[in-house]
């Protein structure tokens, strides 16, 4: 297909006709077109026609019906997202900002939230309320585990198991070999200190904290914890990295309120149950939702990647703490969603998840009580 070159008649006509399909879900005439434009000069209807007919042998605009008027193609819908995210839409210096009412409501969903898998399973579902679709939050690999619960027995002479239960849910067993048999009281000593202690801390900070205490030797000095020198020497808090956790919430939404439009039964069938699979989804998210990248990402046309996903659209920003990728957050949608909201309210909701997922601090801070960032803007 030859380079269609879009100028300014075109990119308005086009623009025009994009918010219209996504404010009714109906084709867009000409007439209507020419209704929005009707005290603009140079845009007379039969200049509107033939903008119209134009976008659509540049496969921006499609033709259901003979009769009928037009619909965005996914080619015209990736048009309208370079023209917001470059800025061609911008009112003010401040458009990609979510306004103060949005924010407050946003950060009031989170009330009561106290661990990393709350906030995440809490963020699905604000996401899916705010866009009316399908909310998605997403814990990657190489996520550092929380420490819930530790506890030491012992199987035979020189033979410890421990059991690490993480805040993320995972329970793993190690079996340690010892030099010497500990008692059941020194063996629940050594547990008791971590749990008191330790509990809600990240693991790689429970091991700092450790070698800084055995260094001061302000463990060794206390019998009752000798069990504890050994076995975390022995990799007791050594646990695998959690594995990924994705939280999906707001399947429902796509089969009320007419979101699912014109899709068949088995369009719909097919589409839930990519839904429902889990792995299915974190391929989704790590195929298009880079740790790299700083921005908001929008995907239309996801069934160049997943079939099911035909007339579907992601819109996603990755969760970073420091250098390390911690996360997405994103949202899936018909591509008749409300675009500008959505980017800014997913960019606002990873930006918030950096710092209230950075917790499980030495200081012994909930979560709920992490402070948002107002000076950094959106992504």
């Amino acid at each position: 297909m030859q380079e269609f070159r879009i100028g300014p008649r075109e990119r308005l006509v086009l623009m025009a006709i994009l918010e219209m399909y996504i404010a009714t879900g109906e084709p867009v005439s000409s007439q209507a077109v020419a209704r929005y434009f009707e005290h603009r000069d140079g845009l007379s209807s039969a200049t509107i026609r033939n903008v119209m007919a134009s976008l659509g042998e540049a496969a921006l605009l499609d033709q259901p019906h003979t009769s009928a008027g037009r619909v965005p193609t996914a080619r015209g819908f990736r048009y309208y997202v370079e023209m917001l995210q470059s800025g061609a839409r911008a009112a003010t210096a401040d458009a990609g900002l979510l306004d103060e009412q949005q924010r407050g409501r946003i950060q009031q969903s989170y009330s009561g939230v106290a661990s990393p898998t709350e906030f995440l399973e809490r963020t699905s579902h604000v996401l899916a309320q705010v866009s009316n679709s399908v909310g998605v939050a997403l814990a990657r690999h190489g996520t550092e585990p929380v420490l819930e619960h530790i506890h030491f027995s012992q199987l035979a002479a020189g033979r410890i198991l421990a059991v690490l239960v993480t805040r993320e849910g995972a329970v793993q067993d190690r079996l340690i070999a010892t030099r010497q048999p500990w008692s059941a009281s020194e063996l629940d000593a050594a547990g008791n200190y971590l749990n008191e202690n330790f509990r809600g801390w990240r693991l790689d900070r429970i091991r700092a904290e450790l070698d800084e205490r055995l260094e001061q030797e302000r463990i060794s000095y206390d019998r009752s914890l000798r069990a504890l020198n050994e076995l975390y020497g022995q990799g007791a808090l050594n646990a695998e990295p959690a594995v990924p956790a994705v939280y999906v919430d707001g399947m429902a939404n796509l089969l009320a309120g007419g979101l699912a439009g014109g899709m068949d039964r088995e369009h719909l069938r097919q589409m839930l149950a990519m839904l429902e699979t889990r792995q299915r989804v974190i391929e989704l998210l790590e195929a298009f939702v880079h740790a790299q990248q700083r921005e908001v990402r929008v995907v239309v046309g996801l069934d160049d990647a997943v079939p099911a996903m035909q007339d579907m659209v992601l819109i996603g920003a990755p969760i970073r703490i420091g250098s390390r990728a911690a996360g997405t957050v994103a949202v899936i949608a018909p591509t008749r969603i409300q675009y500008e909201e959505m980017m800014r309210t997913v960019g606002y909701i990873a930006q918030i998840s950096e710092s209230m997922l950075d917790e499980a601090r030495p200081d012994g801070t909930r979560l709920g009580e992490a402070r948002f960032d107002e000076t950094r803007p959106d992504r």
